[in-house]
C-alpha cells in the first residue's frame, strides 16, 4: 500500500527542512517551511511510477512550489523510473521523482528545477491553513480505508471528549475549541443533540467516538 512509502517520504522531505503531514487536502503529504512567504512542497505517492502518478502532480501544480513523485522501486530496476521518457517527462514538468527501495530508502531519481505555472491562491491557501490547523500528524499519506483526521474533526472529537462527563455550552467550549458553536450546531458527524435551551449533549454515536479518540490519544500521545 502507498501508506508503507509515506514514513521515508516525510523523513526524506522532513531532512529538507520542511514540517510533513499526510492526506492534506487530498494531497498525499503536504510540507511547509516557514519561510516568508510559506514554501509549499506537494509530494504524491504510488506503488508503481506510471501515469496516474503524473497526473496527480499536475493537478497539484497550482498549490505547491515543489512537486515530488514517490513510488517504490521495481526489484530489478526495469520499471518506468528507468523509462528515459518517464524521466524526461517529469522534468519538463518541474516535478522530484523518488525511488523507495524495499529496506525503505531514499533515492531522489531527479531534483525539482523548472519553473511552476500560477498558483491558485484560494486553493493553496486552504491547503496552508489545514496544515497549520491540524494537531500533529493524524493521518499517514496515501491511505484510502478510513476517514482522514482533518482539523476539523479533530475539534469535533475533542469537543465530544470535553462533554462525556455533562453536556456543554458552545460558548463554554468556544475558548478552548474556537469552532465549536459552528460544529455543535452543524453536527456532521451525528454526535450532538440539543439537551435543553442552548445546551447540547452527546448522541450514542458520539459517545462511541470520544471513547475511541481518547483510546487512540493514550497509545499515541503525540500523532493528533
Amino acid at each position: 500500500m502507498e501508506t508503507s512509502l509515506y514514513l521515508p517520504v516525510k523523513a526524506f522531505l522532513e531532512g529538507l527542512g520542511y514540517t510533513v503531514k499526510g492526506e492534506v487536502g487530498h494531497c498525499d503529504l503536504v510540507g511547509l517551511r516557514d519561510d516568508d512567504p510559506t514554501v509549499v512542497v506537494i509530494g504524491e505517492l504510488k506503488m508503481t511510477f506510471n501515469l496516474e502518478l503524473i497526473l496527480q502532480g499536475v493537478d497539484r501544480m497550482s498549490v505547491g512550489d515543489e512537486i515530488w513523485l514517490a513510488a517504490k522501486l521495481s526489484a530489478r530496476g526495469k520499471g518506468r523510473e528507468s523509462d528515459p521518457r518517464y524521466r524526461n517527462l517529469c522534468r519538463r514538468l518541474g516535478f522530484g521523482l523518488l525511488g523507495v527501495d524495499i529496506a525503505g530508502r531514499v533515492e531522489v531519481l531527479i531534483s525539482p528545477a523548472a519553473p511552476l505555472p500560477r498558483k491558485d491562491p484560494r486553493r493553496r491557501s486552504r491547503l496552508v491553513d489545514e496544515h497549520k490547523r491540524r494537531r500533529g500528524d493524524p493521518s499517514a499519506g496515501g491511505g484510502t480505508r478510513k476517514p482522514v483526521m482533518t482539523a476539523y474533526r479533530q475539534q469535533a472529537l475533542a469537543c465530544a471528549a470535553a462533554m462525556t462527563s455533562a453536556p456543554q455550552r458552545p460558548r463554554d467550549l468556544k475558548q478552548l475549541y474556537p469552532d465549536a458553536q459552528k460544529i455543535l450546531h452543524r453536527n456532521v458527524y451525528g454526535w450532538f443533540e440539543r439537551s435543553g435551551r442552548g445546551v447540547y449533549a452527546l448522541t450514542e454515536a458520539g459517545r462511541l467516538a470520544a471513547a475511541g479518540w481518547c483510546a487512540e490519544l493514550a497509545a499515541s500521545p503525540g500523532s493528533h
